[in-house]
């Protein structure tokens, strides 16, 4: 019976596992004690990863049109087919759906595919998008960094839980909370416009209307500067403020006017305000689910009080989907160029040369309806989806019918079977590679099963699609490590402090070490002393809230 140490990768937590695994394909899943981020916790997500060790309904070979076949074969036809389109109406007439669960190096070599070598960025993924957490901290803080780590969930005085799905959603991180609410006494509590979050043990829990809760966290922001309880030589020194932003932002905060809006008695607002001003450190947990809106409070909230860049003290957003940091590390969506780096001219020139780019994208590509509606157009003429969730997207489903070409690889067939080309990938536990959690802690993924049948890595079959287009002098992988040590360099390549991502520090790792690769967090303390990496190196308070950050960023 062999032991594996691997990941979870069933959210954006990154839980460690510890595997055994017997012959027949037999696996028994266990938390994994060491590892950082889950100390040896599981929710009940991790422990039936084992289930997707069966075979039943998975594709374990490559079909055309219908018809199955080997491999060279499969790869030949897609390879003339999108070169086929690609000249007959050039860059940015073909697209990639990306769902969640491929690894860090999977989306590498698929965001490098498309945006050096195709010459689009027409990426559709459901952990970015308009205006997402992505979005919202580049432009508050100059970089898609989040600034927490998940030790900060025990080190706070008070933890603010924003959404009743988020505990229901993250059971370790709400597991780790209780535990140390216990411990030393921390105080929690729950924000919440649905009736999620009903098992949350709250100290105070507050029911709000759909779509108040900016309104409820924007007025904490205003209580705290009324009662001096914002820092200002931090807001001096450190964040720059739009034009008129406390007069504006006044504007239909007061108290009345907020418990109105969120349907809650004013003395019980007051209570809250009171308690967010008096708490020396604060966390609040929060994800896509609760609004841009809402998130961009957030940020106001924290940078203005100072409470960032401080053990116990910041906000921490979480990603959606398994290993959403990674794909947004490497820029695998349709509004990043690579490696946090954004489509500035210097940055598509160094991009450029150090890919040797062929027909390096010009620009952001189109997503969401927006690429939806490119395809009824005729614009996009073939679509290649790639990932383990096909089969539950609607989205997937409109694009499809829209497209003269479609392409998908995927493990299962279900809800697919009409796809022009099927390529058979890997379910979660045969991956091998890297993922990063929501607090930038990079862990190995390693496979615990051999891939059945004719079953191959994401990243070797666009690998072997990209070689057999003629570029294979850019695309020279035969491991994961061979992507992860050039991921690194990229981070690195003449990055003199622009970008917090820099994994310099493993862009020569040996295949052994990275094997043997244990968790470490990118980053250290990120905007530490007060400093961001904006050109002025200061954070922004985001006003007014339903601003389109995406573009701004």
């Amino acid at each position: 019976m062999a032991v594996i140490r691997s990941q979870c990768g069933q959210c954006g937590v990154g839980c460690g596992i510890r595997a055994m695994v017997r012959d027949n394909r037999d696996v028994r899943i266990e938390g994994d004690r060491m590892h950082p981020a889950n100390g040896g916790l599981l929710c009940a997500h991790g422990r039936a990863l084992d289930q997707s060790a069966t075979l039943d309904g998975r594709l374990l070979h490559p079909s055309v049109n219908g018809r199955l076949v080997g491999w060279d074969r499969a790869i030949a036809h897609v390879a003339r087919r999108l070169t086929d389109i690609m000249t007959r109406y050039g860059p940015g007439s073909i697209a990639f759906h990306v769902s969640g669960g491929l690894l860090t190096e999977d989306y590498y070599v698929v965001n490098k595919m498309m945006k050096g070598f195709l010459g689009g960025a027409h990426i559709h993924t459901f952990w970015t998008g308009e205006g997402g957490l992505g979005a919202l901290q580049r432009a508050a803080f100059g970089e898609d960094v989040m600034p927490a780590a998940v030790e900060d969930i025990e080190r706070t005085d008070t933890l603010l839980l924003l959404g009743g799905r988020t505990g229901r959603d993250y059971p370790v991180l709400l597991d780790r909370a209780m535990a140390a609410r216990q411990a030393h006494g921390m105080h929690m509590t729950l924000l919440t416009d649905d009736d999620a979050g009903a098992s949350v043990d709250a100290d105070l829990r507050l029911r709000v209307n759909p779509g108040s809760l900016d309104r409820l966290l924007t007025g904490a922001l205003l209580h705290c500067r009324a009662v001096g309880a914002i820092d200002q030589a931090f807001i001096d020194r450190h964040v720059r403020l739009p034009l008129n932003i406390w007069r504006d932002m006044a504007q239909g905060h007061d108290i009345w006017s907020i418990a109105r809006a969120c349907g809650l008695p004013p003395a019980t607002i007051r209570a809250f305000y009171e308690q967010m001003a008096s708490t020396g450190r604060l966390v609040t947990l929060f994800g896509d689910r609760c609004g841009v809106r809402a998130a961009a409070a957030v940020l106001n909230l924290h940078l203005a009080t100072g409470r960032i860049a401080r053990p116990g003290a910041t906000p921490f957003p979480l990603a959606d989907g398994a290993n959403g940091m990674g794909a947004r590390e490497v820029g695998c969506f349709g509004q990043s160029l690579a490696g946090h780096r954004a489509f500035t001219p210097d940055a598509c020139a160094d991009v450029g040369r150090f890919w040797s780019a062929r027909h390096l994208a010009e620009g952001p590509g189109l997503d969401g309806a927006a690429l939806i509606d490119a395809m009824h157009d005729g614009r996009i003429k073939a679509l290649w989806s790639i990932g383990p969730n096909a089969q539950a997207s609607s989205w997937l489903r409109e694009a499809r019918a829209a497209v003269p070409l479609a392409i998908c690889s995927v493990d299962r067939t279900d809800g697919v079977e009409d796809f022009d080309i099927l390529l058979p990938a890997p379910t979660w536990i045969e991956k091998d590679g890297t993922s990063t959690g929501s607090d930038r802690l990079i862990s190995r993924q390693r496979c615990l099963l051999p891939l059945p049948g004719d079953v191959r890595p994401d990243w070797w079959i666009v690998t072997k699609v990209a070689q057999a287009m003629g570029w294979r002098d850019a695309f020279h992988y035969e491991r994961p490590a061979d992507i992860y040590r050039e991921h690194g360099r990229l981070t690195a390549y003449r990055n003199d402090g622009q970008w917090l991502l820099n994994l310099k520090r493993h862009a020569a790792i040996s295949n052994p070490a990275y094997d043997e690769l244990t968790p470490w967090r990118w980053g250290d303390v990120p905007f530490d002393g007060g400093h961001f990496p904006t050109p002025d190196g200061r954070a922004r308070l985001l006003w007014p809230l339903d601003q389109n950050w995406a573009a701004i960023a």
